[in-house]
């Protein structure tokens, strides 16, 4: 990664102070990327429980079914956090290869008669008893670990060499095929976008991404009008008022949700929207209910504390290149890029600038599956921040040196 991309290793150099012993204190935890991160939990959660509580009076007979289901859900993610925290850097980056293969399984398994659980008529989840695993979610997370310590410990032929960039493309193309078999088209746009921008981090030549990024926005072109249903979301989303009680009527919805919500919003609670109105209200289409409930004021809330999310994975990312710890910088910039991109396209969707994708609002929309590998990311996140700001003032973190740590996966 160009050490010139985000220079923020002054900012954890400012943020070590001099105890009264002459030692360097450092922080263990960065404390503003964790506000941030529970704020969106806590926004997300009061805001599933508001836009759901309609639907599951009217479908179960139990107003708060998919609240409670959603704390469970947020308690295990939160539990799944603390423990991935304990976990040292280098031990992801040695498990490179068994995080893919554990994705490509997943993706694989999905796609077995018996196995994979058909809803809406895709087939992306696993049953696992108390909820349904989306498989696109840690696969995209696995795929990540597994590119950065690829980039690391093939770095020079990926900046030289046609072949070092060629091999994770096959990977990536791989997986891309998976999920579009699901069909899960949403996904295999982000993880392959966000892997083309941690490789063009890492010193890929110009005209080899460049060339790469037209083939891909060609064949998702081409995806996008072959398929009946991809087409009807395309031509929706350019017009949907052509046909708002039909095709267009979830885009519609969502429009008149965000429009009633003016400044300052109805009020938590009075959406008139999400009475069985504006169709998946509490998973994509929350964020259409915040901005109908609380106004521009809670979306400009909200959008801000995603701005602040990412450029906190970018700074975490600069400071762990300047420390030399070379996987942690390209994971924690990826992990940066995959949620801004995931972020931007659910609420472009939302506000109909997009066309539909089916992606979740990350830490926000209802669902075990994102909620718990949301949780999981940011965790590698503030683990890379506190392994990197003890490196960089010579401070033991319990893991092996930067030297021992710099090592990619296989």
């Amino acid at each position: 990664m160009p050490c010139g991309v985000l220079p923020m290793a002054s900012l954890a150099l400012r943020q070590a102070r001099p105890g009264r012993s002459g030692t360097l204190r450092v922080p263990r935890l960065d404390y503003g990327l964790l506000a941030a991160v529970a704020g969106l939990l806590l926004l997300g959660f009061i805001m599933v429980s508001s836009a759901s509580i309609s639907i599951a009076d009217r479908q179960l007979g139990q107003p708060f079914y998919y609240a409670i289901r959603q704390a469970v859900f947020l308690t295990l993610g939160l539990l799944t956090a603390f423990l991935v925290f304990r976990v040292r850097m280098a031990l992801w980056s040695r498990a490179g290869l068994s995080c893919l293969l554990l994705a490509l399984l997943l993706l694989v398994l999905v796609l077995v008669p018996g196995v994979g659980r058909e809803v809406n008529g895709a087939t992306r989840w696993i049953s696992l008893g108390l909820f349904n695993l989306q498989v696109s979610e840690p696969a995209k997370l696995l795929v990540l670990v597994y590119l950065a310590g690829y980039l690391v410990r093939h770095g020079e032929e990926v900046r030289t060499q046609l072949s070092g960039f060629l091999k994770p493309m096959a990977v990536l193309i791989v997986a891309s095929l998976a999920l579009l078999l699901e069909p899960d088209f949403g996904a295999a746009v982000v993880l392959l976008a966000t892997a083309l921008g941690m490789m063009f981090l890492a010193g890929v030549r110009w005209w080899q991404f460049l060339g790469l990024l037209a083939l891909a926005a060609v064949t998702f072109g081409i995806l996008a009008v072959s398929s009946p249903y991809r087409m009807q979301r395309l031509t929706t989303f350019l017009n949907p008022w052509a046909d708002p009680f039909n095709s267009g009527f979830q885009l519609t919805q969502s429009l008149i949700a965000i429009g009633r919500g003016e400044f300052f919003g109805a009020g938590l609670g009075a959406s008139i929207q999400k009475l069985f109105y504006l169709p998946e209200a509490h998973t994509d289409f929350v964020f259409a209910v915040l901005a109908e409930e609380l106004g521009l004021a809670g979306v400009v809330v909200v959008i801000g504390l995603y701005a602040f999310v990412v450029w906190r994975a970018f700074a975490i990312g600069s400071v762990a290149q300047q420390a030399g710890e070379h996987f942690s910088a390209y994971l924690a910039t990826g992990i940066g890029m995959w949620v801004g991109l995931q972020a931007f396209i659910n609420i472009g969707v939302n506000m109909g600038l997009l066309p539909t994708k089916g992606l979740t609002l990350p830490l926000f929309s209802y669902g075990g599956s994102s909620l718990v590998v949301m949780c999981t990311a940011f965790a590698m996140l503030l683990r890379i921040d506190y392994e990197t700001r003890g490196s960089l003032n010579r401070l033991p973190t319990r893991g092996p040196s930067p030297k021992a740590r710099k090592g990619g996966g296989r």
